[in-house]
């Protein structure tokens, strides 16, 4: 037993001094180091690139040795009468509650390039908002897949609502006069959650673009860009089956393209500071003129319009608006909220506001 005791003894002293022993696990931590290493390396494609603006007239960007650094010359940016000409980029940004193929058909009839338009969406958390969900990744797969021989659009970011959101998504549920305050604070925070997540360096315009817009000109972008105004609205109406005459017919819809009254501004003067005024409910009379029942059917659709307050259901504006700070209030501003508080703040901060009453767009007739 002592003879096989020793033979131990002497196999294990010979293993620790092999250097095998002692070296092998030294190596695989080396060649574990230097494969982190290289993944890190691997994973990090512009680690070794870095981008500056060229010293032309256009806004554009290269890749350079160098470190990891963005540069951006919004300088170069521009927004302009001819859009189109100088391939100004357009971000479409629509909340989303409920998904309409309507909305999405008259979309995808837009003659401005898709190369050159960004599409941005948020839909609520709620059981609705999963089913929204579900119908809008399919219809932008549809369009946005290699596998389709389409034009793409140059982005699609779709969010999903961190915040509360509206419960009932029926019309008159929507629209009652009790449930405004809340309903457009909380529209107004998905509006700008959209808005800061989505506005890049290279967005020259803004058009905000409500999901029940069934129908609008294929040239909406151009027809709108082209007056060159910081902030322009179209006046939404609606089609509808008029049952007394059995006739199509049309109606005004969004009451929120409005001039300033001297009703308004005394009946302001008279409220506590967290109340707001709502236009167009009789709960509420500022008798101030509303673009919708401006409209021409024989006028030219170029006419503008100066406004105080606009509605978002079609509003193009200039990105150089929303990046001086002008945002969507989700509390009161000067006794307005959301799309109204927006046009005061842009107002505020030097811009002016317009509309096109001889240019409709259309809402869904629901």
């Amino acid at each position: 037993m002592s003879g096989l005791w020793s033979l131990r003894r002497r196999i294990s002293y010979a293993a620790r001094r092999s250097p095998i022993k002692v070296f092998l696990p030294l190596i695989a931590l080396v060649v574990f180091v230097f494969y982190m290493m290289r993944s890190d390396t691997i994973t990090k494609p512009n680690s070794r690139y870095k981008y500056v603006r060229e010293d032309t007239d256009q806004f554009q960007l290269k890749q350079v040795p160098g470190d990891h650094i963005s540069h951006y010359d919004l300088n170069k940016l521009t927004f302009s009468s001819n859009a189109l000409e100088k391939k100004e980029k357009v971000l479409i940004l629509t909340p989303m509650a409920q998904f309409h193929q309507e909305y999405w058909d008259n979309l995808l009839k837009l003659t401005y390039p898709r190369t050159l338009i960004e599409l941005g969406f948020i839909v609520p958390k709620t059981t609705d908002g999963d089913e929204t969900l579900k119908q809008l990744e399919q219809a932008v797969k549809d369009v946005q897949s290699p596998k389709k021989k389409v034009p793409k659009f140059s982005k699609v970011t779709i969010l999903r609502q961190d915040s509360e959101a509206v419960e009932s998504q029926e019309e008159k549920d929507r629209h009652a006069f009790s449930a405004q305050k809340k309903r457009r604070s909380q529209m107004a925070t998905a509006r700008n959650s959209l808005l800061f997540t989505t506005l890049g360096p290279f967005t020259s315009w803004v058009l905000w673009l409500d999901a029940d817009i069934v129908e609008t000109a294929p040239t909406l972008i151009q027809d709108m860009t082209k007056h060159d105004k910081a902030v322009l609205a179209a006046n939404c109406w609606q089609r509808y089956y008029d049952e007394e005459k059995k006739e199509d017919s049309r109606r005004p819809y969004d009451y929120n393209n409005w001039v300033e009254s001297d009703e308004g501004l005394r009946l302001a003067s008279q409220l506590d500071d967290d109340k707001i005024i709502v236009e167009g409910y009789s709960d509420m009379a500022t008798f101030r003129p509303l673009m919708a029942h401006f409209y021409d059917p024989n006028g030219d659709q170029s006419v503008e319009m100066k406004l105080d307050g606009v509605g978002g259901t079609c509003l193009m504006v200039k990105s150089e608006v929303h990046r001086d700070g002008a945002m969507f209030p989700n509390f009161p501003f000067y006794h307005l909220i959301e799309t109204e508080g927006f046009a005061k703040m842009a107002k505020r901060l030097g811009y002016e506001v317009y509309g096109l009453p001889n240019y409709l767009v259309y809402h869904l007739n629901e």
